[in-house]
């Protein structure tokens, strides 16, 4: 395998105590210490963000990530954490990320992580919108997982050409989620709709922050440029605010190795 460049993880529910993510300050340190030794060097936190969870505010999320930075730090764990929130879809969205309230990926005011309520596909193309003209660009969180989306895959597709970008769980692709969201979530890849993949981590029990399988499935499938683009390139391109890719591939067979035909094309 050509040399990899570590991870970044972009959605991640490390923080302790704050949201259904992290339970402790230990457990917070043993999903740190899974995500390292699987490759992962940055991790941007998300916690929930929405009117149901008004505590969970730009100024404690920026407070609790430097304070979790200094702790895993003071246990020799090489990981750096970045601030962030995943943001439920909300009719004053933009306004409260002007305010602070709401936070971009990694602090940095451009990448806006979105969610949908998992049960119904809502259309988001007025929202993306108002982003952009907030200088703002949305991913959309684990799209595959959409019942909506499920139902109607185009939706994807539609949501990439409104200008909005798609981040797929890692362990969807490893059928964790069931049958239908890895065929979803292969079927993104394979159509050029994805342009990160992130590990949703809630725990180092379950749902634990580690994205080198999906690495290694996606490298099988589509080939080293289209694994690398997601797990490594565009995540990391996040962190310094700079316009993501996408990768439109072609199924690669076991055999073909690291080649395979593969086109790039600016997303943001």
């Amino acid at each position: 395998m050509q040399h990899l460049e570590p991870f970044v993880d972009t959605h991640c529910h490390l923080l302790p105590g704050l949201d259904d993510g992290a339970a402790d300050w230990d457990e917070a340190l043993a999903m740190a210490r899974l995500a390292v030794t699987d490759g992962i060097s940055t991790t941007i936190v998300t916690p929930h963000q929405s009117s149901a969870h008004p505590h969970i505010d730009g100024p404690t999320v920026r407070a609790r990530t430097a304070h979790l930075q200094d702790f895993l730090n003071r246990h020799g764990v090489p990981l750096d954490v970045r601030p962030g929130g995943e943001l439920r879809i909300e009719p004053d969205l933009v306004q409260r990320i002007r305010r602070g309230e709401l936070l971009t990926l990694a602090d940095r005011g451009r990448y806006v992580l979105l969610e949908l309520p998992h049960e119904v596909y809502l259309p988001i193309e007025g929202l993306l919108t108002q982003l952009r003209r907030a200088g703002l660009t949305g991913i959309l969180a684990h799209a595959e997982r959409n019942q909506g989306i499920l139902a109607q895959p185009h939706l994807a597709r539609a949501v990439v050409e409104a200008g909005c970008l798609i981040q797929v769980t890692a362990t969807s692709l490893l059928g964790t989620f069931g049958p239908q969201v890895q065929q979803l979530a292969d079927r993104l890849i394979d159509e050029g709709c994805v342009h990160v993949i992130a590990s949703d981590a809630h725990s180092s029990q379950s749902r634990r922050p580690l994205i080198r399988r999906a690495f290694e499935r996606i490298l099988e499938r589509a080939g080293y440029p289209t694994a690398r683009l997601l797990c490594c390139t565009n995540p990391a391109a996040i962190l310094t605010d700079k316009p993501l890719l996408s990768a439109r591939s072609q199924p690669a067979r076991k055999s073909a190795g690291l080649s395979g035909w593969f086109r790039w094309k600016k997303a943001s």
